[in-house]
C-alpha cells in the first residue's frame, strides 16, 4: 500500500499552519474519529495484516490512510503552533 509523501504534504499545508489560530489549533488537536469509524478502520487493518482485503475494501482502507495522514500533519503543526502561543487564560 503506498503512503503519502509527509515531506510534500508538509510543504503543501505549510500556508494552511500559517493561519492556524490557537483556539482552532486546539480543536483540531482534539479530533478523533468516532467509534463507528475507528472500528471500520480496524476492521479493514486487521484484514490487510492478514491479506484479506478486497480491491474495494483496499481502496476504502487506503483512503482512510491518507486522510489520517493529512490530519497527523496539521496536528503537528498545531501542536508546534500552541508550544509557541502564550497560554490563554
Amino acid at each position: 500500500m503506498k503512503t503519502l509523501d509527509a515531506p510534500v504534504l508538509d510543504r503543501l499545508l505549510e500556508p494552511v499552519g500559517r493561519i492556524l489560530t490557537p483556539a482552532v489549533a486546539r480543536e483540531l488537536v482534539k479530533l478523533q474519529f468516532d467509534r463507528k469509524v475507528q472500528a471500520r478502520i480496524d476492521q479493514l487493518a486487521r484484514k490487510c495484516n492478514e491479506g484479506r482485503l478486497t480491491d474495494v475494501e483496499r481502496s476504502e482502507y487506503e483512503t482512510y490512510v491518507y486522510f489520517i495522514d493529512f490530519i497527523a500533519i496539521l496536528q503537528a503543526k498545531a501542536r508546534a503552533l500552541l508550544k509557541r502561543a502564550p497560554v490563554a487564560p
